[in-house]
């Protein structure tokens, strides 16, 4: 229900200036969105122990004062209600205008003498004469539930003096006439005469002296509401906001959080090349510097500090939910002052793009081809575009921009606004996923590539590409028009399957958004892939780099571990959050974590592999899984592995991480294994870890039973048991035709073990793509029994519908343009396996 309080402080619709203090967000028509949340978090929050700097609101009254009595009122009205806001010429012509009024007229007497009066008392509080302080637009229509604003209206930072803030609150009210704000509002069926400003005007954190940020109370790209997202940068926060850095970024997992844990799921470092600072001297307000390159190699935040923001975000989430009634996301400002080292709330508003989202769906595009990828940087959202590239340098070249090609820009300003909801795709060479052109985009569901570096040097005018944001978590320009499809999912219409469906995953990348499809959790997690592309570097090269012989290799190993304590636990650091973002997005559903199961030549790829691997004539059957964990070649390797697992049990909460061993050939190799995990800590049982072990080799059917006793549960590899159940080299394309799942002697292997597994109360299942690709062996399967079955993510529909419990189950699914691609042979041979689900 929601809290509509009266406040007695709420102020009379005839006052000029109110305090902070005395604000509440009822106070909305008065002081706009910005401070009344503001005032919201200083009177109600502050208990939590939210910081947030102090200030006052130049209210809407005094807005509407000061147009009055400059005679502006009626004009502007006028003005634009006759404006057709696509002309943009005339778009721009008209608001110059308006702004150069608005700006040169006198404030009214006593809206100046209110404004300077609440000025001297804010500066007395802290002990100054005339303090530091931002002065930010607060529209009256802005941080509704339906529309952020974000970015509408200017902020001057560092002002300091009456006659200084005297002309700062007048461009601020300027500023409501922007040519982004009038268009934005017209959008949004606000009429002129239905908006008003307030200007807040708030005590500046020296964050110029450390860093500052953004964060959200959900996943930006996903809308996945179980974490926070913060992202951070040296110095004040504008250069976030304005896309000027690519910034650090930290997950925190919400429930593990609130149950004490220090759940950091995620950690990536931003290049933060340049940060904005005080600027010098009586006229010039900030200034922009180059950040040295020893602070470009550190984060912004320590566990601690990112550990408070999560907390007072998750305080601040649940104080708004609780006043609105239904759940609020939060798109919040912070601040760490250089001097003391305290953190501040600065901002906070209500998340719009996915609060006003309906009942998630799920878009799953794919490449149907692929081309040469031109530039790489991240991605936002998971669209794709395609178009002609618009090189846009700055606001003169946006005249010469039309709708439907692709704008590659070095970053996006506000202004540009009308003309960027046009692009097919938009590409900057700086920012990241919370600046603006990301922001933008996700709104109006562009796909939009951030921080490349060098887009706008790399591509021309003219030039075909085309923009993937459906590959995970980087994004990629490719050359030319690369066919692509779409296929709208809505998860709400599956059905719900005999045999509950799992998901094989190798990337944390797409894991809050494919969460979000009904599945009984991830059935294979296979860390080989995360140390192959999160780390890197071979495990024994980290514990023994004296061992590497290439001073090259040697120098490039150090340099990818430089800002960890030790290069071992930059490979425990980096492998422990890959799983952990996994394990967060499908809390409490099981997530099994596969052990590392790189074959020798895999492994010597790695860099500054090859000292530590044996040359083999026949990888696929050699030294792997298993075999090495207990070997004194890998064994140091693997209590690392150990390790970032205990780590995300243990320290980050996520106790649903249950792992799995690969290629166990004997009983013995079982007991081996077990004993190095109960030496780093991982002991079955406890804490409710379950082990179980993948049946792929037909003495693991042989000797279920015992197999049974090491073990809680099997995850049939079909592959690797059909290679050697058949004697084929599943990588052969001469013996391609004679490799099938579906032969009766390894259907026979399969049921067999089915049923010792079921006789013997272990859990049993089975993943791949033969339950996809021949609904048949999907149904036989379900018949004998199986527990679960793990699927790659673009099959669960079409399995949930075949399998579904109630005949004629529908699956409401559009695929847009053309048919699937079918899977390729390769693709068909590819490994996984299945955690099965409880019984």
């Amino acid at each position: 229900m929601t809290n509509t309080r009266a406040s007695s402080a709420t102020p009379k619709a005839a006052s000029l200036v109110v305090p902070f203090g005395q604000l509440t967000l009822d106070d909305l028509p008065s002081v706009g969105g910005k401070n009344a949340s503001l005032g919201e978090m200083v009177r109600e929050l502050g208990q939590a122990g939210v910081r947030v700097p102090n200030g006052f609101a130049v209210t809407a009254e005094a807005f509407r004062r000061h147009l009055r009595e400059a005679g502006l009122d009626e004009e502007i009205n006028a003005t634009l209600e006759a404006l057709d806001v696509r002309d943009t010429k005339a778009l721009a012509r008209e608001a110059a205008a308006i702004r150069a009024k608005v700006r040169a007229a006198a404030l009214p007497d006593a809206v100046r003498r209110a404004a300077i009066n609440a000025y001297a008392e804010l500066s007395k509080s802290y002990g100054e004469t005339a303090t530091d302080v931002a002065v930010r637009s607060s529209a009256t229509a802005e941080d509704l539930p339906t529309a952020s604003f974000a970015g509408q209206q200017d902020t001057y930072l560092n002002i300091r003096g009456a006659e200084a803030l005297d002309v700062a609150i007048r461009a601020c009210m300027a500023s409501l006439f922007t040519d982004r704000a009038i268009v934005y509002r017209s959008e949004q069926g606000i009429a002129p005469r239905g908006v008003a400003l307030s200007v807040g005007v708030q005590k500046m954190v020296r964050s110029d002296l450390a860093s500052a940020g953004v964060m959200f109370t959900l996943d930006t790209e996903s809308g996945f509401r179980d974490v926070v997202l913060i992202n951070g940068s040296w110095g004040l926060g504008e250069v976030i906001v304005k896309g000027r850095v690519n910034p650090d970024e930290f997950w925190v997992h919400k429930p593990t959080a609130r149950a004490g844990f220090r759940s950091i799921i995620r950690k990536d470092l931003g290049d933060k090349q340049v940060k904005m600072i005080y600027g010098e001297g009586s006229t010039k307000e900030v200034r922009e510097i180059p950040v040295p390159e020893r602070d470009r190699a550190r984060l912004v935040l320590d566990d601690d500090e990112i550990m408070q923001l999560a907390n007072w975000s998750m305080a601040i989430e649940a104080h708004y939910s609780q006043r609105a009634g239904r759940p609020t996301p939060m798109d919040l400002e912070w601040a760490k002052d250089g001097r003391d080292g305290s953190l501040w709330i600065v901002q906070a508003r209500p998340e719009t793009v996915h609060a006003q989202a309906g009942p998630p769906s799920i878009d799953v595009y794919r490449m149907k081809a692929r081309g040469r990828a031109i530039v790489t940087g991240k991605s936002v959202g998971n669209r794709v575009g395609s178009g002609a590239v618009r090189i846009v340098a700055g606001t003169g070249d946006l005249q010469s921009f039309k709708p439907g090609e692709v704008l590659v820009a070095p970053m996006t300003d506000p202004d540009w606004e009308p003309v960027l909801k046009g692009a097919a795709a938009v590409v900057t060479d700086q920012g990241g996923r919370t600046c603006h052109a990301a922001i933008v985009s996700r709104e109006h569901g562009i796909p939009c590539v951030v921080g490349t570096g060098h887009a706008t040097e790399t591509l021309h005018d003219g030039q075909v590409v085309t923009v993937s944001c459906a590959e995970g978590d980087v994004g990629r320009v490719y050359e030319g028009a690369i066919e692509f499809e779409r296929e709208e999912i809505d998860p709400a219409t599956l059905p719900e399957p005999k045999v509950p469906l799992m998901l094989n995953l190798a990337s944390p990348e797409p894991a809050f958004r494919l969460a979000q499809l009904p599945s009984a959790g991830v059935g294979l997690l296979r860390i080989e892939f995360l140390i192959s592309n999160w780390v890197g570097v071979h495990p024994m090269a980290l514990l023994h780099p004296e061992r590497v012989e290439d001073d090259a290799t040697r120098a490039e190993i150090r340099r990818r571990g430089r800002r960890f304590e030790s290069l071992p636990e930059f490979f425990v650091d980096r492998l422990a959050h890959g799983v952990a973002q996994i394990a967060a997005a499908f809390h409490p559903r099981d997530v099994i974590v596969r052990f590392s199961d790189f074959k020798t030549n895999e492994y010597a790829g790695l860099l500054g592999g090859e000292p530590f691997e044996p040359e083999e004539s026949n990888p696929m059957i050699g030294f792997r899984g298993a075999s090495r964990y207990y070997d004194e070649r890998y064994r140091e390797a693997f209590a690392l592995e150990c390790e970032a697992i205990r780590r995300v049990r243990e320290s980050m909460g996520l106790a649903n991480v249950k792992v799995m061993i690969p290629f166990c050939r004997t009983l013995e190799e079982g007991r081996k294994v077990l004993a190095e995990m109960e030496r780093s800590g991982l002991v079955r049982g406890k804490n409710d870890l379950e082990v179980y072990v993948m049946c792929e080799i037909p003495n693991n059917v042989v000797l279920a039973k015992e197999f049974a006793e090491l073990f809680d549960g099997f995850s049939i590899g079909s592959n690797d048991l059909t290679q050697l159940v058949l004697g084929v080299d599943r990588d052969s394309e001469l013996l391609a035709h004679v490799f099938d799942e579906r032969d009766p002697g390894v259907k026979s292997m399969i049921a067999a073990v089915v049923a010792t597994a079921r006789s013997c109360r272990r859990k049993i299942g089975i993943c791949g793509q033969a339950p996809s690709d021949y609904p048949e062996f999907a149904e036989w399967l379900a018949s004998i029994g199986i527990d679960s079955m793990s699927l790659n993510p673009d099959s669960l529909a079409g399995v949930a519908r075949r399998l579904a419990k109630r005949p004629g189950a529908l699956l409401e699914s559009k695929v847009r343009p053309g048919a699937k691609t079918p899977a390729s042979p390769a693709a068909k041979r590819s490994e996984c396996t299945t955690r099965p689900a409880r019984r």
